[in-house]
């Protein structure tokens, strides 16, 4: 099985992680997919990377037949819901082995100050009763449910520029890619004067820091729900676990 293709769904660190240990295992095609959302993403040092989507359900399921994948990785986002479904949809429809990893959730700590919101439209309306000079750390993708959020300011950092005519009126943009220290993330909301944070919990280490800065500093953190994953999905939450996946995938 090891000569015919593993595509591993990609959009976080521990994708391409994957994708160079598979390749230094002896796996010979492994291949990387990012969606292209990102037009300077970081790559692995190994394997082959394609780029954009597949067209849905039917794309994908098409794409695992065609290049006669054998196994399926899906390792994107925590909140890259769609392709998640998708994924699951097409392994079910091709009958192929697939596996989602899915880093824990951060957990909270004593000190923390979490509120939980189920969407980015119910963490808007919430914000009036926590802070008036919001850091969004959310990427860019979703910035626009804070458009009429008028009368707050929000610091706005992703790798790319969110569209200014769905961000908010009164906001700042930094362009800055992880990993961040606690410390560093601390004297930026200082020097902000931020009140609030909003996040997702990502989980892993590289954004870490802004939870422990916020805690560190007694700030409120707007944490957005993970989506629910597909029912019986077969999952994953560390590297090595993975890596035995497919090892006893591709010696059955």
């Amino acid at each position: 099985m090891a000569a015919r293709p593993i595509l591993i769904l990609g959009g976080t660190g521990e994708a391409r992680t994957l994708v160079e240990r598979l390749v230094q295992s002896g796996y010979r095609d492994v291949r990387l997919s990012l969606s292209g959302a990102t037009r300077t993403p970081a790559l692995p040092g190994a394997g082959k990377v394609r780029t954009g989507g597949f067209g849905g359900t039917q794309g994908l399921a098409d794409y695992l037949t065609r290049e006669r994948v054998a196994l399926l990785i899906d390792a994107s986002h925590p909140y890259a819901a769609q392709i998640t479904f998708h994924a699951h949809a097409a392994a079910q429809q091709t009958g192929l082995p697939l596996l989602r990893f899915n880093r824990p959730p951060w957990s909270k700590q004593a000190g923390d100050r979490w509120i939980a919101a189920a969407s980015h439209q119910q963490a808007a309306q919430m914000l009036p009763g926590y802070g008036m000079r919001v850091f969004l750390a959310i990427g860019r993708k979703e910035i626009g449910a804070y458009a009429n959020c008028r009368d707050r300011s929000f610091l706005i950092r992703s790798i790319e520029q969110p569209d200014p005519d769905t961000a908010p009126a009164r906001h700042r943009w930094i362009s800055a890619r992880g990993p961040f220290d606690a410390a560093d993330e601390a004297a930026l909301l200082r020097k902000e004067r931020i009140d609030c944070l909003v996040t997702k919990n990502s989980g892993g280490n590289a954004t870490y820091g802004k939870i422990a800065a916020a805690r560190l500093l007694g700030l409120p953190v707007v944490m957005i729900d993970r989506p629910p994953a597909p029912p019986d999905s077969t999952t994953s939450t560390t590297i090595d676990d993975t890596l035995a996946w497919v090892r006893q995938q591709s010696s059955g």
